[in-house]
């Protein structure tokens, strides 16, 4: 439930920071989010989905909603140019909303409802990027906890949300409601990162259940033991090694925050990128685009835990997914969008201005994006046990923890644009292990 401050009940529960050490959180208050990376894969990684996978996935989708292109403030909506294996910009939103409604048996009881019900908050914000030449995707994770301008924003009632110029952007799915939350949350982040986005998702944590299972689980790299009593299965994986997750474990695994890293919410988000990886390389290295029976089945899960905007159409995602196949491993990247604690709140973050205008400038002229070489997020480490992927950079090490006084920007290369280290994530063909982590 989301308070005029900002704060959802969960943070009232824990009573702990975000970005710091977390604490003792209330299980039943630790509900699924993030799940938005499930279905970022499903609609854009694998929507090679050549077919995705047939036409009647689309018809056993959840009904559309109304969406308008959302440009940045100032700025008119273009044209949406046409897609295809050799033309076109891709920019679609994919978010996680935390919501209790509807998300049968163990989710129903009054504490959940109490922490989240209704359209619920944007827990999970994905930009899926792919540039004019289709040569590099980028997928970039906006914090919940990010503190930015939020604009103005027409309610399901009719009315118009004051913009604010300061606000948590998780509360922008609530401004705009069931039906409105979406194009809300559109227009935020395309004043977040410059450009226009033109296809929307939604999706809510039951989905990640079946996708899961659909792709036959999801094997990661423990670097340390996993263990989180707070996550709905709880996690109790007591030694290292490869462990592949499926189903309501996998949810866990992309919801746990106490697990990894350094227990808040950025550890989460490199938590997600190193499954968004492993992922990754699981539909491109093991066969899934070219077995019509995964692909059929991964497409169908997804759908049918997916609110599309009306812009996102049977052709047009599949035109999409013709831009997505062609680009390797090692030119798809997973990054956490350019941020820093906040000095005032160690519970909140604020966006680096450095940053951010690097990762404007490369998604305004298309160019491949670079994480500096020190950059993995805070609960990944590289994996040197398995025979390395030849396009794994041999050289990136945990980034420490950013800050205004050291951003570590590097000078970006006429081919491509290094991020700071204030933007932390990893390419897919980096093999990672996710690992609990101390100060």
């Amino acid at each position: 439930m989301k308070r005029r401050d900002g704060l959802s009940q969960e943070n009232e529960i824990s009573g702990g920071p975000r970005h710091g050490q977390l604490h003792r959180v209330h299980p039943l208050a630790s509900a699924a989010k993030g799940i938005a990376v499930v279905a970022a894969v499903a609609l854009a990684s694998t929507s090679s989905v050549a077919a995705i996978a047939t036409w009647k996935a689309f018809d056993e989708a959840a009904p559309s909603i109304p969406f308008t292109a959302a440009a940045p403030s100032g700025k008119v909506a273009a044209t949406t140019p046409p897609l295809t294996a050799y033309e076109g910009e891709v920019n679609m939103l994919v978010v996680a909303s935390d919501t209790r409604t509807g998300q049968g048996a163990g989710f129903d009881d009054a504490a959940n409802q109490a922490a989240s019900s209704g359209v619920g908050q944007n827990d999970t914000n994905l930009l899926i990027h792919i540039n004019q030449s289709h040569t590099s995707m980028a997928v970039i994770s906006l914090p919940r906890d990010l503190e930015v301008p939020i604009p103005a924003c027409q309610n399901d009632e009719g009315g118009t949300t004051p913009a604010s110029p300061q606000d948590m952007l998780n509360t922008a799915l609530g401004r705009g409601g069931e039906k409105l939350g979406l194009q809300c949350v559109a227009a935020t982040v395309a004043g977040l990162t410059g450009v226009q986005i033109n296809y929307a998702a939604s999706v809510k944590f039951d989905g990640v259940v079946k996708m899961t299972t659909a792709v036959g689980g999801v094997t990661v790299c423990l670097a340390t033991p996993l263990i989180d009593p707070n996550t709905d299965p709880p996690l109790n994986i007591t030694k290292a090694g490869n462990h592949t997750f499926v189903g309501a474990e996998a949810g866990a695994f992309l919801r746990t925050r106490h697990g990894v890293g350094f227990g808040g919410d950025t550890a989460r988000i490199s938590n997600q990128q190193v499954f968004m990886s492993a992922l990754m390389r699981k539909i491109v290295n093991g066969g899934t685009l070219s077995n019509p029976v995964k692909l059929y089945s991964l497409a169908t899960a997804a759908l049918q835990n997916v609110q599309k905007s009306s812009s996102l159409d049977t052709g047009t995602l599949v035109k999409i997914a013709t831009a997505v196949k062609s680009i390797g491993l090692d030119n798809i990247v997973f990054l956490q969008y350019p941020s820093l604690d906040d000095p005032t709140n160690p519970n909140r973050l604020i966006p680096d201005s450095n940053g951010v205008s690097a990762l404007k400038a490369a998604l305004a002229s298309n160019q491949a994006i670079q994480l500096s070489p020190d950059s993995l997020g805070q609960s990944a480490t590289l994996n040197t046990t398995p025979a390395a992927s030849p396009a794994a950079s041999p050289t990136a090490k945990p980034s420490a923890r950013p800050s205004a006084s050291n951003p570590k920007t590097p000078t970006p290369s006429q081919a491509t644009a290094v991020l700071p280290g204030t933007a932390t994530g990893q390419n897919a063909s980096q093999e990672t292990c996710t690992a609990k982590k101390t100060y």
